[in-house]
């Protein structure tokens, strides 16, 4: 089957894919609302596009935290990658520095942050979680940071974790070949297998359930020397504000995949809140639901400084390995570029709040002829 857009990769991933890891990647908590709003909210976006503009020259090129990159379309932390295929993330990092983007390496990678930086040169982040032994958090970062990592993307929302039916049902557990690799040698107990899901059981045995605000400003206080501080929220205006203070570099709108609390809105919904929150202090990034350029274009749009993608990056992995990461990757970059060109727009900056309408923007009173 020729793949013409990214979402095409999911059904070709499932069929190649055992059921237990298949529905681990694609799937949300509990009623999968979220999940599926993610997408549906795009369909409530439409363009108002401008015509008669020289676009025969369009630069989709944009700086983050100070990395030029190729496009404002990164590579979200996505877990366990050598369940989708032998490589990896060995394969998204390549995959990824070819594209001149950044990729994020998540803490419970199958890969760790030694053997995805000798893949060779590319700029990426790395997504922690803060584990009940702090020594364990401060050798992960200073582990990443040696290994050539730019950013930490710490994850705020998970002091459990949601309740992933699939998983339960599933008795969700990693393959045996594999390992967290980030943290071999530690003794932080294993991933079983449990009565429900083998992944909730070891987050509740090892995450620390007292994050607060004031632990993220510690981390920063102790990390801001050498790691640019990335915090992944969903909505409002007062937590924007508080993780600025806090010293975040950069804010990403995010509902962890709709694979926490169901039932948060879409976070293309919730991003213009944060951005007008920020004011233009710190970048605002959008994680969450992009599966097309148009999508890009319209997170854009609402303000953000570019946008993350996980599930399209595991699922073209598995089915076709680097080459199919790579493959999407520019799939993703045509269509936004072509987006760009169809709108009007040949450079990042000439996109703006006014070539799209949402369905909940003030209704607009048309006077009569």
């Amino acid at each position: 089957m020729e793949v013409t857009n990214v979402t095409e990769f999911e059904a070709i991933a499932k069929e190649k894919l055992p059921k237990m890891v298949y529905d681990y990647y694609a799937s949300g908590a509990e009623d999968q609302w979220t999940l599926k709003e993610n997408r549906n909210a795009f369909s409530r976006i439409l363009f108002r596009p401008r015509i008669l503009i020289d676009v025969s020259k369009i630069d989709m090129s944009t700086t983050v935290l100070g990395f030029k990159i190729s496009m404002p379309i990164m590579i979200a932390p996505t877990a366990m990658q050598k369940m989708a295929h032998p490589e990896g993330e060995y394969a998204t990092a390549r995959a990824a520095s070819a594209a001149g983007t950044i990729m994020t390496l998540s803490s419970w990678a199958t890969s760790s942050v030694e053997e995805v930086a000798s893949t060779g040169p590319g700029i990426r982040f790395f997504q922690l979680y803060v584990y009940k032994d702090r020594n364990v958090v401060a050798q992960l970062v200073r582990r990443a940071e040696k290994a050539g990592f730019k950013a930490i993307a710490l994850t705020v929302d998970t002091p459990r974790l949601g309740r992933r039916e699939a998983d339960i049902k599933n008795r969700f557990t990693l393959p045996p070949y594999l390992t967290l690799k980030n943290f071999e040698g530690l003794d932080l107990g294993k991933m079983d297998q449990a009565d429900d899901s083998g992944l909730a059981s070891y987050v509740a045995g090892q995450i620390d359930r007292t994050l607060s605000w004031q632990v993220t400003k510690k981390c920063h206080s102790k990390f801001r020397k050498t790691m640019l501080l990335l915090l992944p929220l969903l909505f409002g205006s007062k937590q924007a504000r508080i993780a600025i203070t806090s010293g975040a570099a950069g804010i990403i709108v995010s509902n962890h995949g709709a694979r926490q609390l169901d039932y948060v809105p879409a976070t293309i919904v919730a991003l213009e809140e944060v951005v007008k929150a920020a004011r233009g202090q710190v970048p605002v990034f959008l994680d969450g639901g992009v599966r097309r350029g148009t999508d890009v274009f319209k997170a854009l749009a609402l303000g953000a400084s570019g946008i993350f993608i996980g599930r399209p990056v595991v699922f073209s992995l598995a089915a076709e390995g680097e080459a199919g990461v790579r493959k999407a990757l520019q799939m993703m970059r045509d269509e936004f570029e072509l987006t760009m060109a169809l709108s009007g727009c040949r450079s990042l900056q000439e996109i703006t709040r006014s070539h799209i309408v949402a369905d909940w923007d003030t209704p607009r009173v048309v006077p009569r002829l």
